[in-house]
C-alpha cells in the first residue's frame, strides 16, 4: 500500500480538479489519497466518483485553518461529519473572512506591484475561496516574482508588511469540534518554520490532551532536526505519525507520495473515525 495522505485541489488552492488530483495519485501509484482542501469539503463528492474510476481508496478529509495563541496551526481532519453544524459554522467564518483579507492584502501590494483584484480572480477555479495562492499565482502570472514558493518567502510571508491576518478559531477548540464530528485531527506540518512562526511543544501536549490524534512528521518542510523531536514528542504524547506529500498541483514543486503513511497509522485513523468511511473501489 502507497498512502498519502494530505492532498489538494481546486476546491482550495490546488491546480488540479479533485478527479485529477485523483488520477495523477493512481498513476503516481498511490493505493489511498486524502483530499484535504483547505477549510472545505466541496471536492468530495467529485474526488470518490474519480477515486471509483481510478480504482483507488479516497480518505475524505480536509486540512483546516486554526490559531493557538496567536500562532497559525493547520490541522488535517479526517473522516469527520461533513454536516456537523459546529464545523460548517467556523469553516464558514473562516472563508468569508479569508476573502475579505485577500482584498486587502492585494490592495496593499498593489501599491508597489502591478497587481489587481481582477489578476487575482483569474487564478481562481469555481467557488474556491481566494487566499494567499492564488495572490501568489497571479504575480508569477504577470511575472512579478518567479514560483509561488519566492511568493510566499517574501510578499506573502507571515513577517512582510503586505501580511494580515484572518480569522481562524482556537486549535484546542477545532480539536473537540473535529472529534464530535467524528472526525480525526492530525496537526499538519508542526516544524514548518519558513512558513512563520510555529507552536511550542507545549502547545503539541495541550493539543494532544484536547483530542488531537497525531502529527505529520515525514513532510518536505521538517529537516531531520525538526523530524527527530516531532517523533520523540509523538512517543512521549502517545501520538501516530503521518507522512504526505501536500500536493498542490502545479502550485509547488511537491510530488504526490514524496512522503507516506505506514498501513497501520491509517488502520489506526480509520479505527478512531465515527464521521464518515474510507472509500475503497
Amino acid at each position: 500500500m502507497v498512502i498519502d495522505l494530505h492532498l489538494h485541489s481546486t476546491a482550495s488552492d490546488g491546480t488540479d480538479t479533485p478527479a485529477e488530483v485523483v488520477a495523477a495519485a493512481a498513476a503516481a501509484g498511490v493505493t489511498t489519497m486524502a483530499l484535504t482542501d483547505h477549510d472545505t469539503t466541496a471536492g468530495w463528492d467529485e474526488a470518490a466518483r474519480a477515486a471509483a474510476r481510478c480504482g483507488i481508496a479516497l480518505v475524505p478529509g480536509a486540512e483546516i485553518s486554526c490559531q493557538s495563541y496567536g500562532i497559525g496551526v493547520h490541522m488535517l481532519a479526517y473522516l469527520q461529519d461533513p454536516s456537523h453544524p459546529g464545523i460548517l459554522s467556523e469553516l464558514a467564518e473562516t472563508r468569508s473572512d479569508r476573502l475579505h483579507r485577500a482584498r486587502r492584502m492585494v490592495a496593499r501590494i498593489g501599491r508597489d506591484y502591478d497587481l489587481t483584484w481582477a489578476d487575482v480572480l483569474e487564478q481562481v477555479d469555481g467557488a474556491a475561496t481566494v487566499g494567499r495562492p492564488h495572490i501568489a499565482d497571479a504575480m508569477v502570472a504577470k511575472g512579478l516574482l518567479a514560483s509561488r514558493d519566492e511568493a510566499f518567502a517574501t510578499v506573502l510571508n507571515a513577517r512582510s508588511p503586505y501580511y494580515l491576518t484572518h480569522y481562524a478559531p482556537d486549535a484546542v477548540t477545532m480539536v473537540r469540534l473535529i472529534r464530535a464530528a467524528g472526525g480525526v485531527p492530525v496537526m499538519a506540518h508542526p516544524r514548518a518554520g519558513r512558513r512563520g512562526r510555529i507552536v511550542s511543544p507545549d502547545v503539541i501536549a495541550e493539543l494532544a490532551a484536547a483530542g488531537m490524534t497525531g502529527l505529520e512528521v515525514d513532510h518536505r518542510d521538517h529537516d531531520a532536526a525538526d523530524r527527530r523531536l516531532l517523533l520523540g514528542l509523538a512517543r512521549e504524547l502517545g501520538l501516530l505519525v503521518t507522512g504526505s506529500s501536500d500536493y498542490h498541483g502545479l502550485g509547488k514543486v511537491n510530488a504526490i507520495g514524496e512522503h507516506t503513511t505506514a498501513p497501520g497509522v491509517l488502520e489506526a485513523i480509520e479505527a478512531q473515525a465515527t464521521g464518515v468511511g474510507v472509500v475503497r473501489p
